[in-house]
């Protein structure tokens, strides 16, 4: 369905609601999730695990599992054409050739009893409309522009035969592999050691530059986000409460659950004795019984009485920094501003 005028970004998300009905009730995984992604641009969607990130990017491409998942509103435009109202075939050709996905854990996303040629050949014979030998080569290619070594050889091989880092890069490969305008990674080291995360992070980087692919990491690693995101979309019980630019958002910031998570990751340029790294109190929320107000209040410390009774909305606290916290002017003044993206330790 296109939307003419709709959207100026690559990818603009509107109110995005998708929810899971469960034994122990409905649980909205995301609720009412607003975020945009400009053509090469590099946007982190951070958050603890069970905020939602996962099944936001699951339902911008339209792979929540239904049941016992549903997307029950919002908009997904997408070079101004909603992806919600697609039907089942037209959604297979945005995938591949207009939006690419990293899955987290690539043992269990490759195909074991498939070859890696035959994984990467599909897509291409499907999108790309190649003759088999044509898309066997362009394997060799993608295998070998991912870091693979003796490509020829390894595409033959099967997934239990390779690597942990070697897999990623497969993912990497075959995500790519239809020159995608958007690439989706959705915690695409978390499984990996540091040495190969940061190998494969590069990896991502630079092919992402090279063609000029937008790119939305998802991830918990908040050093990670410092060192690659243009912008950053902080994310608590399925909505995001904090965005903005990288640099903005580590120096300031506006809502007391980024400031959590940033006073939690620990800081080349502090002094040992300067303490113990920061703590958020309590645990996240349980999802089939979200507290009144602002899920967040009952572990805030800047919490008041309006929080509990009254879900705050975005507003606006810099040049294309928005928070959702009626505190948020408190938060920004206290002292605890020293978090900056060059000083995050990945």
């Amino acid at each position: 369905m296109e939307l003419a005028g709709a959207s100026r970004h690559l990818l603009e998300v509107r109110n995005l609601e998708t929810e899971f009905h469960t034994d122990y009730g409905v649980v909205r995984a995301v609720d009412g999730v607003d975020l945009h992604i400009d053509e090469g641009e590099t946007v982190g969607l951070v958050g603890e695990s069970g905020c939602g990130k996962s099944v936001a990017a699951l339902s911008i491409v339209r792979l929540v599992p239904d049941p016992p998942g549903r997307i029950v509103g919002g908009q997904v435009l997408f070079e101004g054409t909603d992806l919600l109202q697609l039907d089942v075939r037209e959604m297979r050709h945005v995938r591949g050739p207009g939006i690419g996905i990293i899955f987290q854990e690539p043992l269990t996303s490759l195909n074991p009893v498939l070859s890696i040629e035959r994984q990467i050949v599909e897509p291409l014979q499907e999108h790309l409309g190649m003759t088999r030998r044509q898309a066997s080569s362009r394997t060799a290619e993608l295998l070998d522009l991912v870091g693979i070594p003796d490509p020829s050889a390894r595409m033959r091989d099967y997934p239990h035969m390779l690597s942990g880092g070697q897999r990623q890069r497969i993912m990497i490969a075959i995500a790519l592999s239809c020159n995608p305008r958007l690439l989706i990674a959705d915690e695409a080291t978390t499984a990996l050691d540091v040495t190969i995360q940061a190998q494969i992070l590069e990896l991502m980087k630079d092919l992402t530059e090279r063609f000029g692919t937008a790119l939305l990491m998802i991830t918990h690693n908040l050093g990670v986000v410092a060192r690659y995101a243009d912008r950053v979309c902080v994310m608590y019980a399925g909505k995001i409460r904090e965005m903005g630019p990288s640099e903005e958002l580590y120096g300031n910031p506006r809502h007391p659950y980024t400031l959590g998570l940033l006073g939690s990751v620990p800081r080349l340029d502090s002094a040992r004795e300067s303490g113990k790294l920061m703590q958020i109190p309590g645990d996240v929320p349980d999802p089939t019984m979200m507290p009144p107000g602002c899920a967040f209040h009952p572990r805030c410390d800047y919490a008041v009485e309006r929080c509990s009774e009254e879900d705050p909305w975005m507003e606006e606290v810099g040049v294309g920094h928005v928070a959702a916290c009626w505190e948020r002017a408190r938060v920004g003044n206290i002292e605890s501003k020293m978090v900056s993206n060059r000083n995050v330790s990945a």
